[in-house]
C-alpha cells in the first residue's frame, strides 16, 4: 500500500454517441437512476476501474448503461472543474463516436433509461455535460469536413 501526502481525484469516463436519423442527428443519453442528479439526463459514463484505460472505461460504461457496444471512440478532452461532481473531486475524460443510424438501446446498470434525443431538442443535462457536448460537437463536426 502506498500513502500519499496529497489526495487523489477520481477519474471518470463519459461517452457521447452521435447517430443519424433521416435528416436529423441524435445523441444518446441516459436517465440517471441514482444521486447525484437522480432523474436527470446525462451521457453514459462512470468511474474508471484501476485495471483499465479511460477509453476502455468509456466503452464499458456505454455497454453497461445502454447495451450499445462500439469498437472505436475518440477523445473529446478532460473536464476538471473543481465542483463538477458533488460527491468528490472527479475528473472526467470524455470520448465520442458516430454510428450510422439510431439503434435500439435500453437502460441498464445505474441508468434508469437510455434514449436518443435530437441535437436540436435536448433536455437539460446533468453535471457539466452541456460543456462536454459543445466540445464533442465541435470535434465531431471538424472531423466530418
Amino acid at each position: 500500500m502506498y500513502s500519499y501526502k496529497y489526495p487523489h481525484p477520481a477519474i471518470a469516463a463519459d461517452c457521447i454517441v452521435f447517430a443519424h436519423d433521416k435528416d436529423d442527428v441524435k445523441v444518446l443519453l441516459i436517465e440517471r437512476k441514482n444521486e447525484p442528479c437522480k432523474g436527470c439526463w446525462a451521457f453514459p459514463g462512470g468511474f474508471m476501474n484501476i485495471d483499465e484505460t479511460a477509453k476502455d472505461a468509456a466503452k464499458r460504461e456505454l455497454k453497461e448503461e445502454t447495451g450499445l457496444e462500439v469498437s472505436e471512440v475518440q477523445q473529446v478532452g478532460a473536464f476538471s472543474a473543481v465542483d463538477r461532481d458533488p460527491r468528490e473531486r472527479v475528473v472526467s475524460i470524455a470520448y465520442f463516436t458516430e454510428i450510422a443510424e439510431v439503434v435500439a438501446v435500453k437502460g441498464g446498470d445505474d441508468a434508469r433509461k437510455a434514449e436518443w434525443f435530437s441535437l436540436k431538442a435536448l433536455p437539460q443535462l446533468a453535471f457539466d455535460h452541456d460543456e462536454i457536448l459543445k466540445k464533442a460537437v465541435e470535434k465531431w463536426s471538424s472531423e466530418r469536413k
